[in-house]
């Protein structure tokens, strides 16, 4: 709790410290570094951020670990309060600031390339610090790895150790949608800035690199267009498909840029949902180039990944699972990760604000808006298996002339379960099972169904068997 003695200003200061500690150099050089506290009156802490998208982005990404910091050094009772300065007032703060350098403080506090000047042309800069326009949140650490990508984000460590040096330049990365692309693409520009900081990366969309281009031929800038981008050291370009059916002046910028990066042995990374084969309406040799270095391929998730991923999403989400809620979810999400995190999002915000349990019979009802449930083929035969399993008793048993109470439940129960989940007729039921008839099957369906009704241990029991052959 804040002393007598310390001003709001100084404890911020360890609030920062504390946050820093918490943070990513990167996340914490760009959410709150910029931060200033304006006033504390003993209950209310008033900061002052940049701009709206900073305000947004802190409250939905770091309110659950922020607000212990303001506790713990302002009191338990402190409300949080922001102000963003108006547009007016950052122009005035900056002309203050920066007095006759104000030109070269535009260009390199630049956010948005489309009309940046060429720097060349600017007297006294000799670096320009280019924003990298990368998502601190797409990291190695957080991408789940697994047979499914192994390769490709071993690749990808590889560039990011020498970037530029390796055989793999361009790295072309291809893969449906929703499997990864862009977060692996921007792991490796934060991998490299994290290794390499002296090096400029810079990660753009094709359809804004095709938007910034169009403003630059509009301001009758095109060469400082191009030059900027040859400042580059490392070029990401996602979703390079979108070059295809551009204009040729378009098309021939890249093709310039894209020459000038590799031959003075610059790294380009592109990502595509198709391989370099199946592009069209793109120039034959921008195509070959972009067979230079490794095309490698995403694919869908194995089971073991997926299971993976969901654990991990849950984790960034602070709710804990049920297993059969993750397995239920990696055996039915077949598309990408999107569905998964779209799924999981659904489910925890139905358990918060509608104060429901997470249950499987819940995450049914979810799945149902995200995917086509196609339900599973359940044979007699993993039923009896899954029921002996399940009792401790050998499945031979199943087959055999005894009739203790043991194992004539144990009959009764995978008869009932095989009704209940197959399409074969009765008799096929009963000769399945100890080559009973039709007859003995009706009975032990009729039998199972109305202990049910009176034991409710009985009733717990073969629901818990009932589970266990759904999810096999």
């Amino acid at each position: 709790m804040i002393a007598n003695t310390a001003t709001y200003g100084e404890v911020w200061q360890d609030c920062l410290a504390q946050i820093k500690q918490q943070t990513s150099e990167e996340e914490f050089a760009r959410w709150f570094a910029p931060i200033v506290p304006v006033s504390y009156d003993g209950k209310t802490l008033r900061l002052r951020l940049p701009s709206e998208d900073c305000v947004f982005h802190i409250e939905r990404n770091y309110i659950p670990s922020l607000r212990p910091i303001i506790y713990q050094h302002f009191g338990n009772n402190t409300s949080l309060r922001y102000s963003v300065p108006s547009p007016e007032q950052i122009a005035r703060e900056q002309q203050a600031q920066e007095g006759s350098t104000e030109t070269i403080g535009k260009v390199i506090n630049q956010r948005d390339t489309a009309n940046i000047k060429n720097p060349f042309v600017i007297p006294g800069i000799r670096k320009l610090e280019i924003p990298s326009q990368l998502n601190p949140n797409y990291t190695f650490e957080n991408f789940v790895e697994g047979d499914c990508n192994r390769l490709v984000r071993s690749v990808g460590m590889a560039v990011s150790i020498e970037p530029g040096k390796t055989a793999y330049n361009p790295l072309y990365i291809f893969g449906d949608s929703g499997l990864g692309k862009t977060h692996l693409a921007q792991a490796i520009g934060m991998e490299i800035k994290q290794r390499h900081p002296e090096l400029q990366v810079l990660y753009v969309s094709m359809n804004k690199f095709q938007a910034q281009y169009t403003t630059a031929v509009l301001n009758k800038e095109p060469n400082d267009f191009i030059n900027f981008y040859q400042m580059v050291d490392v070029l990401i370009i996602d979703d390079i498909q979108e070059l295809s059916g551009n204009k040729s002046s378009t098309q021939n910028a890249f093709f310039n840029i894209f020459n000038h990066l590799h031959l003075t042995g610059k790294q380009l990374i592109l990502t595509s949902d198709k391989r370099p084969s199946e592009l069209s309406d793109i120039n034959d040799r921008l195509l070959t180039r972009f067979k230079w270095g490794l095309a490698a391929e995403l694919t869908q998730p194995d089971y073991e990944t997926k299971v993976k991923i969901i654990r991990n999403k849950a984790a960034k989400l602070q709710t804990e699972l049920p297993d059969e809620v993750v397995f239920y979810f990696a055996e039915n999400i077949n598309a990408n990760i999107r569905e998964i995190e779209g799924a999981l999002s659904a489910l925890v915000a139905n358990a918060a604000f509608l104060n429901r349990k997470i249950t499987i019979t819940l995450a049914k009802e979810i799945l149902k808006t995200y995917v086509k449930i196609v339900p599973k083929e359940i044979s007699i035969e993993s039923i009896r298996k899954t029921v002996c399993e399940h009792l401790g008793v050998d499945e031979s048993i199943l087959d055999s002339p005894k009739r203790t109470r043991e194992i004539a439940q144990a009959r009764q129960i995978t008869m009932y379960l095989c009704k209940q989940h197959t399409k074969a007729p009765l008799s096929a039921i009963g000769m399945a099972i100890g080559g009973k008839n039709h007859a003995t099957v009706l009975h032990a369906c009729k039998a199972v169904t109305n202990l049910m009704e009176t034991d409710k241990q009985f009733l717990r029991m073969v629901e818990e068997i009932d589970r266990k052959v759904q999810a096999k």
